[in-house]
Formats: C-alpha cells, sequence, structure tokens
C-alpha cells in the first residue's frame, strides 16, 4: 500500500514538473527571472520555448532579441526583432533596439530607399492588415447595399442618395478587395530571412567564381527565388545573387 501511494505521488509530482515545463506563463516567469539576473543563456532557453508555441506573440521574439543581444549574438537577435516587427510593424522598443543591434554589424550593408510609392504600397498590403482589409470592404459593401436599399423603395423624409453615391462606394469596395487579397497572400508567403553566417558569399547565377560580395551575419535579405539547396537574393543595396539556403533563417 505504502509503495503504491508513492508511486502516485511520484506520477502527481513528474505531472505537475512537466505541465510547468511547458507552461508559457511559467516559461516567461522563468524567462524574465533569468533575464534580471543576467542569465541570458537560460532566458533564451524559456523564450525559445514559449516561441515555439506561442509564435503569433510579438513580445516573446522582443525580449528573444534582447537576450540574444546580451549575448553579443547579432544574427539571431536581428532575426527575432524583426520577427517582432512582422507581427507588430508598429513595435517602436523592437525598431529601436533592431537598429541598435544593425549599428553593431561589421561592414554593415546600407539600405538603398525604395521609391516612395514602394513604400507607400509595401505599408498599404503588409500581412497584418489583410484582416482589416477585409472588414472594411464587408462593411462597405453593407453600405452599398443600403444605398441600393434605399434608392429602391425610399427613405422617410424624402431624402434622394444619388445614384453616384453607389458606384463611388463599389469603388471602394473593390480597392478594400484587392488589398485584402494582396495582403493575405503576403502572409502565406516568407520572402525575407536573416543571414546567420558572418562573411557569407554571394555568387552570380552560375554559383562559380568570385563572389559578388561578402554579406556581414545580421543582414536582412529579400528572397526572390528558391533552388535546390540555393536562395536567390537581394541585398540591403539592390544587388542580387544565390547564397546556400541552410546560411539563412527566414522571418
Amino acid at each position: 500500500m505504502r509503495n503504491r501511494i508513492l508511486l502516485l505521488m511520484s506520477l502527481i509530482l513528474s505531472c505537475t514538473l512537466a505541465y510547468a515545463g511547458q507552461n508559457p506563463e511559467v516559461l516567461w516567469q522563468s524567462g524574465n527571472d533569468c533575464y534580471k539576473r543576467k542569465a541570458f543563456d537560460s532566458a533564451v532557453f524559456y523564450f525559445e520555448q514559449i516561441a515555439a508555441q506561442k509564435p503569433h506573440n510579438a513580445d516573446v521574439f522582443f525580449n528573444l532579441g534582447n537576450a540574444y543581444y546580451r549575448l553579443n549574438k547579432i544574427a539571431p537577435a536581428v532575426l527575432n526583432y524583426e520577427r517582432a516587427l512582422k507581427i507588430k510593424p508598429d513595435f517602436a522598443d523592437a525598431k529601436e533596439n533592431l537598429q541598435l543591434t544593425q549599428n553593431r554589424i561589421r561592414n554593415h550593408i546600407q539600405d538603398v530607399n525604395d521609391i516612395f510609392f514602394i513604400k507607400w504600397w509595401d505599408s498599404l498590403t503588409h500581412p497584418v492588415k489583410a484582416g482589416t482589409w477585409a472588414v472594411t470592404a464587408l462593411v462597405v459593401f453593407i453600405l452599398i447595399i443600403a444605398t441600393m436599399a434605399i434608392r429602391r423603395f425610399g427613405l422617410a423624409g424624402g431624402i434622394h442618395i444619388p445614384a453616384q453615391v453607389a458606384w463611388v462606394l463599389g469603388f471602394f469596395w473593390i480597392c478594400f478587395i484587392v488589398l485584402a487579397v494582396v495582403s493575405a497572400a503576403r502572409t502565406s508567403t516568407n520572402n525575407t530571412g536573416v543571414v546567420m553566417q558572418n562573411d557569407t558569399p554571394l555568387l552570380n547565377a552560375n554559383l562559380q567564381g568570385k563572389p559578388i560580395t561578402q554579406i556581414p551575419e545580421g543582414t536582412t535579405i529579400a528572397i526572390v527565388d528558391e533552388k535546390d539547396t540555393w536562395l536567390e537574393v537581394r541585398i540591403p543595396d539592390g544587388r542580387i545573387g544565390w547564397i546556400q539556403q541552410s546560411l539563412v533563417e527566414k522571418i
């Protein structure tokens, strides 16, 4: 009988510890405690577990970036700040810390400023805005139906709604539908990444000869195409070439 009680207590204890080890709130507290004690390796361990369970939590990736930054691991820090900003584009602290981290990259490749309307379009079709545009399109569609109903059956007080109103609303409805579709498409694609190894060679199309340049670790690149174990990428200064897929972590 005593052995059975001990066995039962052991099982309960094991389940409790397992639950604590997987509970995001417990992991979050443990990670923050380790960070405050400057045990940054342990903080990374806990925050990585949370990130695996909650891949859409910007704060987790922000904390991960901070822990990696304290460990002087530039590429992982950039990667996690970028992931935080992908989820929450207006995350001011993540933007600031990303800039600080990028300033520590040796031979940092400076961005080429995009034409204003490209930046404008990228901002409008950011993946996080897909839901906003879809809801807006739905609201406009309801207004179109209401406008047509009022024109057909009239309104108390004899208020007249011109036919052009429905046409204008229809135009905006189409625009919002397009924005929603493009934003949703960008959500399903992962076309950016971070170079994780220093002095990664950027090769030409035939993957031979002298490298176009050496890419420093922590550089954020745009992925243009994939072929076998290679990625065609565009680096911040606009040059395009090929690098090994294993040297890049997608954001």
